[in-house]
């Protein structure tokens, strides 16, 4: 029975788990989403949540950094740690990551998953070549008159290229 177990040892000794941890934290931070092993991914989450709660701090904000500067080595990712991830999760009471899982892997069949901070989502952007290329073809049918405007509506697909080629 594993009662009051604190945590998965990951088949590593505990100076190495500790790196272990520390690494994937400064990767998530800088990249804001990874992509490891769902064993890794949930000792990662109250490792990283941890940090984010110091970098939330108003009160004690020089030994919080001093805190968080023991397991971020880089000064670089604990200055985006207080500054802009701080400032993003204020008035969240927790949950600053998630964990998304994607299947097994090729090679081993290891479960993994992507460790993402919240409110660093994937938002595809979008092009303005595409928005200025149907503005560019609407004036262009308004000139054609008529004849050069594509139907609305079905039609086939041999009915549309003829269209296109007129």
């Amino acid at each position: 029975m594993r009662h009051r177990v604190g945590h998965r040892k990951l088949g590593r000794i505990t100076p190495h788990r500790t790196a272990l941890l520390r690494n994937l934290a400064t990767a998530l931070f800088e990249r804001e989403r990874i992509r490891t092993t769902l064993m890794k991914a949930k000792e990662l989450r109250p490792f990283a949540e941890r940090l984010i709660t110091l970098a939330k701090r108003d009160d004690a904000r020089l030994h919080a950094r001093r805190m968080v500067l023991r397991d971020i080595h880089d000064p670089v990712i604990v200055k985006k740690l207080f500054d802009t991830l701080g400032a993003r999760y204020t008035t969240r009471p927790g949950g600053y990551t998630r964990i998304l899982r994607l299947g097994p892997r090729h090679g081993d069949g290891a479960e993994m998953a992507i460790v993402e901070l919240i409110g660093s989502e994937y938002k595809p952007e979008v092009k303005k070549d595409k928005e200025k290329g149907k503005k560019g073809g609407k004036e262009q049918a308004a000139a054609g008159g008529a004849a050069a405007a594509p139907k609305k509506g079905g039609g086939s697909k041999r009915e549309k290229a003829e269209a296109t080629q007129e």
